[in-house]
């Protein structure tokens, strides 16, 4: 096989690979509903921090270590219980709809 067949064989797995992962904006949303009490119904902050339009990936990190039980904040003993039961699935679509606010 030529290079060329070949690096357009991967870039097709890696494109595949991401769009079958790619994160629901609208469970997201559902599961958004237990945060808003902290980090606001438009995500613009209150007892928590903005979340409104931050990075997803940023977010999704965030939440991976609230849920490994990591310190990251002043915040991170009342995360770390909301964090503890989110799927990568949940965290993914959490972080998806926090950054399309």
């Amino acid at each position: 096989m030529s290079k060329a067949i070949l690096a357009a064989a991967a870039v097709g797995l890696m494109t595949f690979g991401m769009t079958a992962q790619a994160a629901d904006v609208k469970a997201g949303q559902a599961a958004f509903s237990t945060c808003m009490g902290c980090h606001g119904a438009g995500g613009e902050g209150g007892v928590g921090p903005a979340v409104k339009g931050r990075d997803a990936g940023e977010l999704a990190g965030l939440l991976k270590k609230y849920r490994a039980g990591e310190n990251v904040g002043p915040m991170s003993a009342m995360m770390q219980p909301m964090a503890a039961g989110l799927s990568d699935a949940d965290i993914e679509n959490l972080a998806a709809y926090m950054s399309s606010l």
